[in-house]
């Protein structure tokens, strides 16, 4: 079974070259994406952004439209690495593609943290890491990641306001989550606990809620200024959710 599925990988990486698409990671140049994730009433009722069944998979190394959106602003959007010397990094549970792009450049420090579950096996370097209580002092980190995580977490007020203790004055936090525009405010239901139920409200057997509208209040009420955009029309060829923006958190001291 897993010699058919490589040889059907390899036959799409062929038959799908083109160029309209190309992957900032493998280099592979592509007329079009492959299929991701799935669809719920929920995902398609609420019309929830970064969630559902889409084509943003790369045919080669199989990165998502999520990492190469976090690359798009660090590597020519915000030049992050070319506009700071050395600096320090937290990336909340790493993905592969976007940590091995990070691991190239000049820093000084690379944490990357994940809260370990029993369901997962994480590679060597990644801390087990609870963001409710991150164990690095005030004021630590000059860029944080934390990409569809937020979303998991009960307390996410708690975590917020972790994630703004550990940045440094003038840093930037990379805070992204599946959001709703149709909602007005976070929808949360501390009563649905059981995975089959949590789909059925929120998109995802781990999920805890769906964002709304409200999320960069949230944001601003765990300290952060927010700024929030979307790059999608602006790199075409990195095959982005055109409906995503990107929530850029900064603490001014």
């Amino acid at each position: 079974m897993e010699k058919l599925k490589s040889i059907v990988r390899k036959a799409k990486v062929y038959l799908f070259q083109g160029d309209k698409y190309e992957c900032p990671f493998c280099g592979y140049k592509s007329s079009r994406l492959g299929a991701f994730g799935f669809n719920l009433p929920v995902i398609e009722e609420k019309e929830i952004i970064g969630s559902g069944l889409r084509r943003c998979r790369c045919y080669r190394c199989n990165a998502i439209d999520r990492e190469r959106l976090i690359y798009a602003y660090l590597e020519h959007e915000s030049q992050f690495f070319k506009e700071n010397s050395l600096p320090v990094i937290l990336h909340v549970s790493p993905e592969k593609h976007l940590s091995k792009y990070i691991q190239d450049q000049k820093f000084t420090q690379y944490i990357k943290g994940d809260l370990f579950v029993g369901r997962y096996s994480y590679p060597a370097d990644v801390e087990n890491m609870d963001i409710t209580e991150i164990p690095y002092p005030d004021n630590y980190f000059d860029l944080i990641i934390c990409n569809h995580v937020l979303e998991h977490i009960r307390d996410d007020m708690k975590a917020m306001k972790e994630l703004f203790r550990v940045l440094k004055p003038k840093g930037k936090a990379i805070l992204q989550v599946p959001i709703s525009f149709k909602l007005k405010e976070t929808y949360e239901n501390e009563g649905v606990v059981n995975p089959k139920d949590r789909e059925r409200e929120f998109g995802q057997y781990d999920h805890v809620r769906i964002y709304g509208l409200d999320y960069t209040k949230r944001l601003m009420k765990a300290g952060f200024l927010v700024n929030e955009f979307n790059l999608s029309s602006k790199y075409t060829k990195l095959g982005l959710n055109l409906k995503e923006k990107l929530f850029i958190g900064r603490k001014n001291k």
